[in-house]
């Protein structure tokens, strides 16, 4: 392996790099937003429940034990009940805009990666290729065998490390992509459903007799 490395020249050095650290941002977006999933049905219900029962402050204590956006959001619509119910609606739609970015936090650059990964491979190759036609033209009109084979060694290697480090950090993209959806999905429902409860149900139950 190592020798393959070596005959891929310094941008196989390159890709290399790159592929790690798209495998580290990969790795660190996939357990965060592992842990920033939550089964929200289930986390609504305890909320509301504690609501009904008057346990507000439960219920905010539930919040900031729970990980992720969608009890982020929960926790700001509980502090702003008693607001009028567009300030409550405000409130709640600012704390999910700056729930967002910290989801996509370096996806950026996990895409981009994933771009020049491949190109990087190509440039290997046209630098193979450049020192297969070196070589001829120094040793025209013979050329030896194994000083064409190394340039033809370093394009190749070069094209299989680009492809091969850059098709998983594309397609690792677009999973991470899929769960930050997923994700705002969830922050969306919980958003809605604890607005209607606050300005609904639990202000009904609050007027009652």
């Amino acid at each position: 392996m190592s020798g393959w490395i070596n005959s891929g020249g310094p941008v196989m050095w390159l890709i290399l790099v790159c592929g790690f650290i798209a495998l580290v941002i990969f790795l660190e977006r996939f357990f965060h937003l592992h842990r920033a999933q939550i089964k929200i049905d289930d986390f609504l219900n305890g909320i509301t429940t504690n609501i009904t029962r008057g346990n507000d402050l439960e219920a905010v204590s539930i919040c900031d034990q729970t990980p992720g956006p969608a009890a982020h959001l929960v926790r700001t619509a509980l502090l702003h009940r008693n607001e009028p119910k567009d300030e409550l609606v405000k409130a709640v739609q600012q704390a999910g805009l700056s729930e967002i970015p910290r989801l996509e936090r370096h996806m950026n650059m996990l895409i981009t990666l994933a771009q020049v990964l491949p190109m990087l491979g190509l440039f290997g190759t046209v630098l193979g290729m450049l020192q297969i036609l070196a070589a001829l033209q120094a040793g025209s009109p013979l050329a030896e065998i194994g000083t064409l084979s190394g340039g033809l060694w370093s394009a190749l290697l070069t094209t299989a490390a680009g492809l091969a480090t850059g098709i998983p950090a594309y397609a690792g993209y677009h999973f991470l992509v899929s769960r930050v959806e997923s994700i705002a999905l969830d922050m969306e429902q919980a958003a809605g459903e604890i607005i209607y409860f606050l300005t609904h149900t639990a202000a009904g139950a609050r007027h009652e007799p």
